[in-house]
């Protein structure tokens, strides 16, 4: 702090510690107008309370003095009077030095332990589970849900059903925590309105769900003709672009028809933030394992 800035903190120390003393000489003393029947005569309720007045009791007296007091005895030990560093020599910088520092005593053999684990046995150590969850809520709830069990508004995805945009290796999961991913869904309203419906119908139908048959077989040479190159053939997706599996009803944005139409014509842009500049490799190995147990419960336990 420098020394203006020090003599301003003193100079509204001074001032305010001032004013309360003389507040505390004054109102014991002070002589507040009533009328005889001891009231002062503000009323609310159309008359029926009106203010009394009595003296502050003793006891509150005595007790805030003593605090007053013992205002001064903390300026003396502990900084906050300016620049005066405080007859202990607390700060606390040094105190939270000295809890990061026992904190990494307990944390740092626990992480060095786990780091030698590949992220699938991290998985079912029970340890790291506490150290995962903890993570997870600190950093992925926001998105994903306390639970992992996603977002359709955030086309955050379902981490509990184990189905995978970019691939649900413990690797995969690491890539994806610490670089991030960004996928994109072009839009297609140039196709029409009337294309866009069908070619919504043709998706559902290829998951099984209740579709207009002649709507389906309307789209499906739209769906062959541009959207093969990103989910396939067969619409089973493409990992490496992170491109959904459409056939087996489970949806990042929402499988209804009207959230089909929606995606496809005016296409989706999600974002899953890169996490290395936050967390470091021991955090990132270890929220992987987290994030692959929710999705492999008690099988990745049993690793």
């Amino acid at each position: 702090m420098s020394s203006g800035w020090s003599w301003w903190v003193i100079g509204l120390i001074v001032f305010n510690l001032g004013v309360t003393f003389l507040l505390f000489l004054w109102a014991p003393r002070a002589k507040v107008p009533v009328l005889p029947d001891g009231t002062t005569g503000h009323v609310w309720a159309h008359g029926v309370l009106r203010e009394g007045m009595h003296r502050l009791p003793g006891w509150w007296i005595v007790a805030s003095f003593a605090m007053y007091f013992i205002a001064f005895g903390y300026l003396v030990l502990y900084p906050g009077f300016g620049n005066h560093e405080g007859a202990l020599g607390w700060t606390s910088g040094r105190e939270l030095a000295a809890a990061t520092a026992a904190n990494s005593a307990k944390l740092d053999p626990v992480l060095q332990r786990l780091a030698a684990m590949s992220v699938e046995a991290v998985a079912g150590d029970a340890q790291a589970q506490r150290l995962g969850a903890r993570l997870f809520v600190d950093n992925c709830a926001a998105c994903h849900g306390r639970d992992g069990l996603g977002n359709t508004r955030l086309g955050a995805p379902n981490l509990t059903d184990a189905d995978w945009l970019y691939g649900g290796t413990g690797q995969d999961i690491t890539t994806s925590i610490r670089g991030g991913r960004t996928g994109v869904m072009p839009p297609w309203s140039t196709l029409g309105e009337a294309t866009v419906k069908s070619l919504a119908q043709y998706v559902l139908s290829l998951s099984g769900q209740p579709h207009d048959a002649a709507g389906a077989v309307s789209g499906e040479p739209t769906f062959k003709t541009n959207c093969v190159a990103c989910h396939g053939p067969q619409g089973k997706g493409n990992p490496l672009l992170g491109a959904p599996n459409l056939t087996d009803d489970i949806w990042l944005y929402g499988g209804t028809l009207a959230a089909m139409e929606t995606t496809i014509r005016d296409g989706r842009q999600g974002h899953m933030p890169a996490w290395s500049p936050r967390l470091s490799d021991d955090d990132i190995h270890v929220l992987a394992g987290y994030v692959y147990h929710l999705a492999h419960g008690a099988d990745a336990a049993a690793r």
